[in-house]
């Protein structure tokens, strides 16, 4: 991967107002493999405490479109077509959503996410997605 991609990653992420907004960062970037972590505060919990399902998604979707974008070029973006998620267990303390790439064509590209949590006394994975991606131009 080129530091140009990198770049076009990173400028693109920093656009979405939804990451900033639950404090989610772009961690690491390589071919086909993006991570996004955030931490579980108080504006995400569910009635339970623990993070909101639609948090998990969103940084798992996030996680995923962007190891897509890794395999396009310049002046293209992504869009999910569809996404599945299983919820595994609850997740609380810091989030850390590693997206990657199934197989990359040019109309659609498959991608996967697992999702993880560290509460401080254990690091489990608490979702796994698995959906589509689709080239547009940007």
């Amino acid at each position: 991967m080129t530091d140009t991609t990198e770049a076009r990653l990173r400028a693109s992420f920093a656009q979405q107002s939804m990451m900033q907004t639950i404090g989610a960062e772009l961690t690491s970037v390589a071919d086909g493999t993006v991570t996004i972590t955030a931490p579980v505060g108080d504006g995400v919990r569910q009635q339970q405490g623990f993070a909101h399902g639609g948090m998990l998604f969103s940084i798992g979707d996030s996680a995923a479109g962007y190891a897509a974008l890794t395999t396009q070029p310049e002046g293209t973006e992504v869009m999910t077509i569809e996404m599945k998620i299983n919820y595994l267990a609850p997740a609380a303390g810091q989030l850390e959503a590693v997206g990657r790439v199934i197989k990359a064509g040019r109309r659609m590209v498959v991608v996967a996410a697992d999702i993880w949590a560290d509460d401080g006394t254990r690091r489990r994975q608490v979702a796994m997605m698995q959906g589509t991606m689709i080239p547009v131009a940007s």
